[in-house]
Parts: structure tokens; sequence; C-alpha cells
């Protein structure tokens, strides 16, 4: 027997009863005992966005070229969360997405609840912004709409405005159109379709003390518009809540979550969501994590007096919460 080929099967022994000895445990975030650990998803689901349907918690992340695309899960408790389906089977246009191009396609939905429908709203950065909607979110979802084209626009969330005016804000995509860090407001048709303002208006600039400002998220609150969005990169940046009386601003902006002691770097893109009952406020966001992907934690979100949220926990009593690690007890079961 060739000795090269008799110690590699050796090898390959020893390698197989050591990891037989050490099998790899599977993460639980579930403690049991009404409380969890983060991450609450230990895998690659990038730019998460979340909302509620009665007592159903929905989430759906960037797929970017992979098909089926736009995966939708399910929780009852925000904590536990299982693939239900996907909304959409192809990228378009197909004739471009006929070979697999790597890293584009659909960049960071938001999912929202709306007279019985779901919406999901996404940007391709070389097309421009779609929209998918349902009635049934583990089923089949219809058609996606380019409900504004033009190479640049991404991480678009709508709002449906108790006037009965609809609005989208997005960010750009500096890879593209060589602008960045600004955030833009359309206004949409009632159906949510399409824009009827053409290009829309910049509401908010991060040039300078908020730079790489993008994934942005719209909601209202208290008799304001609130836009949340994380700044300063992937990486080592941080999450702003920004609010304004007017939808086109100008806002005022504060840091509301940061790494702080912890190792939780970012902490980045995210969405806000309320319990049933109206009583608790919560944060998904995710984390770099390199080869890991990026994996996705649940932050609680409280308000101050001054009608500012804090995400996560304010140990310094400044305003800018830091990310909970371990055991963090919950009521949302």
């Amino acid at each position: 027997m060739n000795r090269s080929f008799f110690l590699t099967i050796i090898a390959c022994c020893i390698i197989r009863f050591t990891f037989a000895d050490n099998p790899s445990a599977v993460w639980t975030p579930d403690k049991g005992d009404g409380s969890y650990n983060n991450p609450i998803i230990f895998a690659d689901y990038s730019n998460p966005d979340v909302c509620r349907a009665g007592k159903d918690y929905y989430m759906t992340a960037s797929s970017f070229n992979c098909t089926p695309g736009l995966p939708i899960l399910h929780s009852n408790d925000m904590v536990n969360w299982s693939i239900v389906g996907h909304a959409i089977s192809d990228l378009e246009p197909s004739d471009f997405y006929y070979i697999p191009k790597l890293g584009l396609g659909v960049y960071a939905p938001s999912i929202r609840y709306h007279k019985k429908y779901f919406y999901i709203y996404w940007g391709d950065p070389d097309f421009g912004i779609y929209m998918v909607r349902t009635k049934d979110p583990r089923g089949k979802w219809e058609a996606p709409v380019m409900v504004k084209k033009g190479r640049g626009f991404i991480d678009p969330c709508p709002l449906w405005d108790e006037d009965g005016n609809v609005y989208l804000v997005h960010a750009l995509a500096g890879s593209r159109i060589r602008q960045s860090s600004l955030l833009i407001v359309n206004k949409l048709s009632k159906d949510g379709t399409s824009v009827i303002d053409g290009q829309g208006r910049v509401v908010y600039s991060g040039h300078g003390v908020n730079p790489t400002i993008e994934g942005p998220k719209l909601y209202k609150h208290g008799g304001w518009y609130w836009i949340f969005a994380p700044a300063g990169g992937v990486g080592n940046g941080w999450q702003l809540a920004m609010r304004s009386k007017d939808i086109y601003g100008p806002y005022d902006s504060r840091i509301v979550l940061a790494r702080g002691t912890t190792n939780i770097n970012g902490p980045h893109q995210g969405g806000w969501v309320t319990t049933p009952n109206g009583k608790e406020d919560w944060f998904i966001h995710f984390q770099d994590k390199g080869v890991y992907g990026r994996i996705i934690h649940l932050q609680p979100m409280t308000w101050r007096s001054d009608g500012w949220p804090v995400i996560g926990i304010d140990k310094e009593g400044t305003g800018t919460g830091e990310p909970v690690t371990l055991k963090c007890y919950t009521t949302i079961y």
C-alpha cells in the first residue's frame, strides 16, 4: 500500500473519531425559563425586517441573487423562528439574472401588514424598487411590481399614514450612482404600486455626522414621523432614531443603540415591532460576523420621558443603549 495513501487514511480516521467525540451543538436561543440568549438566529439573515399580524410575527431578509428569494420566517414569540416560505421564485428581469450574479439582486427588504395584505418592498441597486404582496405569507405572493425605476435605489420602506397618504423612504447605493448617505422620501399611489412625485425629496443627509446612513425604516408614533436607520458602516456603526412632525423633515436624530462595552459590533440594520397588547417594544437587527454571516439579535426597546426611544440597555443613562447579550427576561411568550 502506498505510504502517503495509508497516512491519509489514518489521518481521516483520527479526524472522524475526534469530531464524533465532540459533536457541534445546535444553537438554542430559548432558555426555557422566559429568557433568551442572543443571537436569536445564528445564521446568515442579512438586513432583516419584521412585522406583526395579530399574534404572529413575520420576518424577511436580503436574499441577493439566491432563488427562491425573500425568505419568510414566522414566530409566535420573536425568539423561536421557522421558515414558512419565500415571496419570490425568480429574479427580475429574468434575462439579466438568467446567469447567476453573485451579490446582486434583492437588497434590504421591508415587510408590512396593512388592511389584510402583507407587503414586501426591496431595492435592486441595478434596476429599482420592487413590491410584492399577499394575504397569506405562507402561500403564493403576487408577481413583483416595479415601484420606482432607476439605478442606486436601495433599502425601501413604506408607511400608510392615517390621512390616507402613502409614503416610501429609501437610501442610495454609492457603488451605483456615486451618491450615498442620503435618505429620500417619495409619495406613493394609494395602492402603493408606484411613486407619484418623481424622484422624491432628500429628507436627511448623514454626511459628516452620520456617514453611510442606510437601511431606513419608516414609522408613525405619538404624532411623530420616525425613521430608524443605521449609520457608520456594517462593521462598526450605530443605530439612529430620527423624528419630525412633517414627513419631509427636518428630522432631529439621536444615537439610540451602539456597541458600548459589548462585543456586538455594528449593531446594524433591523426593525421595530410592538407586542399585541401594545405594552412592549422590541427591535430586531443583525450583527456582521464575517464568514459566519449576518446573525440576528433581539433587543428590548423602551421610551424615555423625553419621548425618545432607547434600544438595548442604557447603563449610563445617556439615552444610548447597548446590546443585550445573555438572558434578557421577556414577557413576549
